[in-house]
């Protein structure tokens, strides 16, 4: 059995839903912005912002087709569970022009504001499950409940330092408060409302909304009739977010440690900045990688390893018991041990492994990995490296 310790690496670059009715019921608060961002300067429209959560389910299409007689677009708050099941919803949502935002995995509050560390694997988890079925990732967040006795300050400070914006609501339509809210108390909810310059309304696409479907084209024709314009939620929208308020059942929640924000948080802002993407070429295939979905450091780039071999066709499988993955690609299956920095190479025939050392990191449930390193043992090596104004490019063998 060989051993061989690489270099540290690498090249240079030319340049630099069984859940309780009870816990989805959304509690009303006063809003109060809690971030610091820049935002669209107002304007003389008045705009109003249809959002919706809890879905995709069945009642979706039915959301879009009203959106869409009506030529307007919304904004989903999505779960991860229910894209899992509606990838084919999702990409209507995409493609129809609407705005997606994360609104965690799987809704259970008990998990989710338990720590910090839980709601951010939740947004992570959904995050990754979004970005395969349409190729991006969202911005925007909704705090299931809202964030009002959910919240405490560190939540929004790390969610705004890892670039994501989160926002409440002004109107609630109360169609969550209790099971099957007929249409007439929706839209009177909604008349009763504070007619305001700009107006986010939270409604729910989710399970047993069908309520909820029957009142929304009166409710758009009520904003239409006061002149309102509709809009999808942004980054650069200020957003509606009610003020901290965390019960005592929350109050003495350990609070992740400077390290874990370093490893987690830090880094993750830019994944939404407009930066280079990596243009990678290996094995007859190409991929590009956004800004944040690889790490360029004195020219040394590092990848998340199964985003990018699962992109360039490769095969990986990870191993709870034994921490590691098996990475097959072609003739050679790579064994990495996260636990010790090691990476086991069998080529086809070989008896025994060849054993290397390479530094590794692992954050997000993601195994980072030196990218040379990687394809040269998958025997890819690099050929050619090039930085151009809007991108960098790797082609291997």
């Amino acid at each position: 059995m060989k051993s061989t310790v690489f270099a540290q690496e690498e090249f240079h670059t030319n340049s630099s839903s069984s859940q309780s009715s009870a816990q989805r019921i959304s509690v009303a608060a006063p809003a109060a912005p809690v971030t610091t961002a820049s935002y669209k300067k107002p304007t003389s429209k008045k705009m109003v912002y249809l959002t919706f959560d809890d879905g995709p389910t069945k009642l979706t299409d039915q959301v879009l087709d009203i959106l869409s007689k009506n030529k307007i677009k919304g904004t989903f708050f999505v779960l991860g569970e229910q894209a899992q099941r509606y990838p084919e919803v999702i990409r209507r949502i995409a493609d129809g022009g609407h705005v997606i935002g994360n609104h965690t995995f799987d809704h259970e509050y008990t998990k989710l504001y338990h720590n910090f560390s839980e709601f951010w694997g939740q947004i992570k988890q959904t995050e990754e499950i979004l970005r395969n079925i349409t190729g991006s990732r969202p911005d925007l967040i909704r705090a299931p409940g809202g964030t009002f006795g959910h919240f405490d300050q560190n939540y929004f400070k790390l969610l705004d330092q890892g670039g994501y914006t989160v926002f409440d609501w002004d109107v609630d339509t109360r169609d969550s408060s209790r099971k099957g809210v007929p249409a007439s108390e929706l839209i009177r909810n909604v008349k009763q409302a504070k007619l305001k310059d700009q107006v986010v309304v939270l409604m729910h696409d989710g399970a047993g909304h069908e309520q909820t479907v029957k009142a929304l084209p009166e409710i758009i024709s009520y904003y239409k009739a006061h002149g309102y314009e509709f809009g999808t939620l942004s980054s650069k929208v200020k957003p509606v977010q009610f003020s901290v308020h965390v019960s005592a059942v929350y109050k003495g929640r350990a609070q992740p440690t400077e390290k874990w924000i370093t490893a987690h948080v830090t880094p993750n802002a830019a994944l939404f900045k407009h930066a280079a993407s990596l243009i990678l070429q290996a094995g007859g295939v190409e991929t590009e990688m956004k800004s944040g979905e690889y790490e360029l450091s004195s020219g040394h780039y590092l990848v998340p390893l199964r985003a990018v071999l699962e992109r360039l066709g490769a095969t990986v499988l990870w191993s709870n018991t034994q921490q590691s993955a098996q990475v097959s690609w072609g003739t050679r299956t790579l064994t990495v041990r996260t636990d010790s920095n090691r990476v086991e190479l069998r080529r086809k025939g070989d008896q025994m492994p060849t054993i290397y050392q390479i530094p590794l990191t692992s954050r997000d449930d993601a195994i980072w990995i030196p990218l040379r390193s990687l394809l040269e043992l998958l025997g890819h090596p690099i050929i050619k490296a090039a930085a151009g104004p809007d991108n960098y490019k790797v082609i291997a063998l």
